[in-house]
């Protein structure tokens, strides 16, 4: 059978090309390579050109299926509110970064007293926008008003995170499960990662630099993030990031496949990394 089908069955509209190869099954023990000269001998094209431009056309109708049903997963919006968090965080460093370098520039005893008191930005900021320059001022206010939408953006994903992705939320909160399902490329990709992949998302740069160079190789990445690793004895830390990345693969698996939380497989995987860590109980 041929992409533009078969016996009676013979047509190069796109749609009826596409609707044709989602049930389509070849067997390639009996399979002939296609050659356009067949379709202008049945007169449905005149020449290679035209059908090129059938071939063509049947190509992207099934392109715009797929990115339409892609649209349509249940993960979509959540990813596009974790990236943006993402570029938020982003932007806001790099525009408090070069504010305090340009009241700096003009206060040179101010960077004494920034370096030595261990102030951070959610301090500076303020200061800067009260003491500095009015252009100075208008930046610092327009920092603050995107920090201020930050975290009420970064709520939103915790919330969304708890529908979407229950049991990976259940297990390490909804941030840190969103920022899991966002670097792997969506709740598809991240169901079909192992453990050890998963442990690892977020420290590609020190993995391939182990994979390169031999340096020692990362336990744990975006995982870190979570009390229960980053809370860990140092002894045991990479134990629990371990247990705590399998336990997130089954979970991932969980959500994209029912979608609903399961309380006993919750209960258990924690009692699991609880043990790891010596609680009472576990």
């Amino acid at each position: 059978m041929y992409w533009y089908g078969a016996g009676t069955n013979i047509s190069t509209d796109p749609a009826d090309v596409a609707a044709r190869l989602r049930t389509a099954k070849t067997n390639m023990a009996e399979y002939n390579p296609c050659d356009w000269r067949q379709l202008q001998q049945l007169g449905l094209v005149k020449d290679r050109q035209e059908y090129l431009e059938a071939v063509r056309s049947a190509a992207i109708y099934m392109a715009e299926e797929g990115i339409a049903a892609a649209a349509q997963e249940k993960d979509v919006e959540l990813l596009q509110m974790v990236r943006t968090l993402d570029e938020m965080d982003t932007v806001i460093n790099l525009l408090t970064e070069r504010l305090i370098d340009w009241y700096i520039s003009i206060t040179p005893s101010f960077s004494r007293k920034y370096r030595g008191s261990g102030a951070g930005a959610a301090r500076l900021v303020p200061m800067i926008g009260k003491k500095g320059t009015e252009p100075m001022k208008k930046v610092a206010r327009e920092i603050l008003s995107m920090s201020a939408a930050r975290t009420n953006l970064m709520k939103e994903v915790s919330r969304k995170a708890v529908v979407v992705i229950p049991n990976m939320s259940a297990l390490v909160g909804g941030l840190v499960a969103a920022r899991l399902m966002s670097r792997a490329g969506g709740l598809a990709a991240v169901a079909k990662m192992p453990g050890s992949s998963i442990q690892v998302i977020g420290a590609e740069g020190a993995l391939f630099s182990h994979i390169r160079t031999g340096t020692p190789s990362p336990k744990h990445g975006i995982v870190f993030q979570h009390r229960r690793v980053h809370n860990a004895p140092r002894e045991v830390r990479g134990s629990v990031a371990r247990a705590l990345a399998a336990k997130l693969a089954i979970a991932a698996r969980l959500d994209y496949y029912r979608g609903e939380l399961d309380t006993e497989f919750v209960d258990a995987a924690n009692a699991r990394i609880d043990g790891l860590m010596g609680k009472e109980g576990a």
